[in-house]
């Protein structure tokens, strides 16, 4: 494997900005950071000039549902690839594959689709695993999922689904549907993230979930109760209580569309960005040219619009999943929500790596991590990306 060099760049560590340095990728990992006049070059080494642009971690999006056209519920090797490799070209070099309520036949043969994708995916993102959203979501905060397929967590399926792949690395539930609260212990022992997501939970049941290993929240905003009555009297609900759990981590679709500036902001303030992870929750529609679209497969998703910056159920009743990618969540939060870059690029690299456990391979620019790498210019339009000392976008 050729060596990849790479200087003349504004490298982003955890924090701080280091310029006049080298970083030295061979086999896969971030073999050396010199300074620029101790460094020794080799005959045949593939030099990056960054020009003056700045060089971090590649970008990790622990929630999408595709891109480039494609979405992973498609059922398809290509559709895998294709939407891998869209990604790409924006600064992400791992992410996880997401699906959406569906059929149980339909969610089983994803998995063995996944398994070929991993195998042929050589050009794109790197799929860190699957992470299924749903389908045990509570109707109320069902936005955008087909409610034909919404049920409450039953032993009997979720373990037939659990041995049926061992790939899944984080599920999406509401913790406070029948039989939750067992199933997050199930997935807890078995090291799968467990988060909350489409729930009209109070705060006293998220305070359970968290005890029983729901130590994440999806789309923090995005179809979950707040402050809300009942019998007259008040209850904080999933919102509140990701604030008021210190351990609970967070993700935000910062796309500008999903959270307006004073939320982006909000967030940032109390939640932090060390248990803030940016994602994208992007849809087929990333990538590509407003118009009519459709969430999930393309053969029983729903028909959306894409329209200001966002995908959108045919009545505009609600959000369907975002456009977004990568490099613009970042943008956005520093331009937008103005946070410095160094914190808005730990919210889309070490914090995510922090929350799937795989932050001792990924998620900082340090020797013997892998050398997953984006390069981007002063506007976070990317130049090249490099997934495990391979330059899979650039130019």
């Amino acid at each position: 494997m050729q060596r990849i060099v790479i200087k003349n760049g504004k490298f982003i560590f955890p924090e701080s900005v280091r310029e006049r340095i080298v970083v030295v990728c061979e086999e896969g990992i971030i073999k050396e950071i010199v300074e620029e006049d101790l460094f020794l070059p080799v005959e045949n080494d593939y030099l990056i000039d960054a020009k003056g642009k700045y060089v971090a971690p590649g970008f990790i999006d622990i929630h999408t549902h595709g891109g480039g056209g494609h979405d992973f519920m498609d059922g398809t090797v290509d559709a895998y690839l294709g939407a891998a490799e869209t990604h790409a070209r924006y600064g992400t070099t791992a992410l996880l594959p997401t699906t959406l309520t569906s059929t149980f036949d339909e969610l089983v043969n994803t998995f063995a689709v996944f398994k070929e994708a991993a195998k042929r995916n050589t050009k794109g993102a790197k799929f860190l695993g699957l992470h299924l959203e749903g389908p045990y979501f509570a109707y109320n905060q069902r936005g955008a999922q087909d409610p034909k397929y919404l049920r409450n967590p039953e032993p009997e399926e979720y373990n037939k689904i659990l041995s049926g792949s061992d790939d899944i690395v984080r599920w999406s539930l509401a913790p406070e549907l029948p039989g939750a609260l067992d199933f997050g212990k199930v997935l807890t022992s078995k090291n799968i993230l467990t988060s909350i997501a489409h729930s009209d939970a109070i705060y006293e049941e998220v305070l359970d979930a968290f005890n029983a290993g729901f130590t994440h929240v999806t789309h923090l905003y995005s179809a979950m109760s707040s402050v809300t009555r009942r019998n007259a009297f008040r209850y904080a609900g999933v919102l509140e209580a990701a604030y008021l759990i210190d351990d609970m981590t967070v993700e935000i679709i910062a796309d500008g569309v999903h959270l307006p500036k004073p939320l982006l902001q909000f967030v940032y303030k109390f939640k932090g960005p060390e248990k803030t992870a940016l994602c994208t929750d992007s849809m087929r529609g990333a990538g590509i040219p407003d118009g009519e679209s459709i969430l999930g497969s393309l053969e029983k998703g729903q028909r959306v619009i894409i329209e200001d910056g966002v995908a959108k159920l045919p009545d505009r009743t609600a959000f369907a999943g975002s456009v977004a990618t990568t490099d613009r969540l970042v943008r956005t939060m520093v331009e937008v929500a103005e946070v410095p870059l160094l914190e808005a690029v730990k919210m889309m690299t070490l914090t995510p790596a922090r929350i799937m456990h795989i932050d001792q391979q990924k998620g900082s620019i340090q020797k013997g991590k892998d050398a997953d790498l984006v390069v981007f210019d002063d506007k976070i339009h990317v130049s090249y990306t490099i997934l495990e000392g391979n330059v899979i976008y650039g130019n």
